[in-house]
């Protein structure tokens, strides 16, 4: 480690290169496979050895101990879960890469939670839900999501990083992870999603981001409608 490495002070600051997939040594992790690509950086980004915090409206106060995940819409059961009970259903891990539409990449995470395809098989996802919107505790704050992107094997309800707990400004604990898109649609402080047949624009989406959000598209990712 350098000398200017031991003068920043993120815990989450990367010292080393990012591993590649096959250097990955946990047991049992899905590899997002963006980052088998020759060039894991989209173009028109850079690649950041910090985890940056940015949001809406500030990090949203919780009572853990209130804390409930809901799912409905296009469903056969509605679904509610305590903190306690989510953190009990089925885990598991992803090595994936995070692209931020500001510009910046963050390489080489390990999320650990709940995949979204063990949401929606527990719900009994209708044929007809061709969309999902996330819905976030921080003042109503939503963003929608295509349905084959959700259920993307690599996409999870994430309440670890890196084997530590999501910290409370970073979306603990429990955000959405959807690597395969933009890191705006990968919500913090999710509270449930619900399925929808249409699409409905989200937060930032109603200001003019893309409603998609695909980074690997174009000569610049799909970042805004215009």
């Amino acid at each position: 480690m350098s000398f200017l490495d031991t003068l920043i002070k993120d815990p989450k600051y990367q010292s080393h290169d990012p591993r590649q997939p096959d250097e990955v040594t946990e047991p049992d992790v899905i590899i997002s496979p963006d980052t088998r690509r020759e060039d894991r950086i989209p173009q028109g980004q850079s690649r950041t050895k910090k985890w940056p915090v940015l949001d809406a409206h500030g990090t949203p106060p919780i009572d853990l101990a209130t804390w409930k995940f809901e799912v409905d819409g296009l469903v056969e059961n509605h679904l509610s879960f305590s903190l306690d009970e989510f953190m009990q259903l089925p885990a598991v891990k992803v090595y994936a890469d995070f692209h931020c539409v500001t510009r910046w990449s963050r390489l080489d995470n390990v999320w650990t939670g709940v995949s979204t395809r063990e949401i929606a098989e527990r719900a009994g996802m209708k044929s007809e839900a061709k969309f999902v919107l996330a819905l976030a505790y921080d003042y109503g704050w939503t963003t929608n999501v295509p349905i084959e992107y959700f259920l993307k094997e690599d996409s999870l309800f994430a309440f670890l990083h890196d084997g530590e707990p999501i910290p409370a400004d970073h979306g603990g604990p429990v955000r959405l992870i959807i690597p395969q898109l933009y890191a705006w649609k990968s919500a913090k402080w999710v509270r449930g999603v619900r399925f929808l047949e249409h699409d409905e624009a989200g937060f930032w989406e109603e200001g003019g981001y893309h409603m998609r959000g695909n980074p690997w598209v174009g000569r610049d990712g799909e970042r805004f409608r215009w």
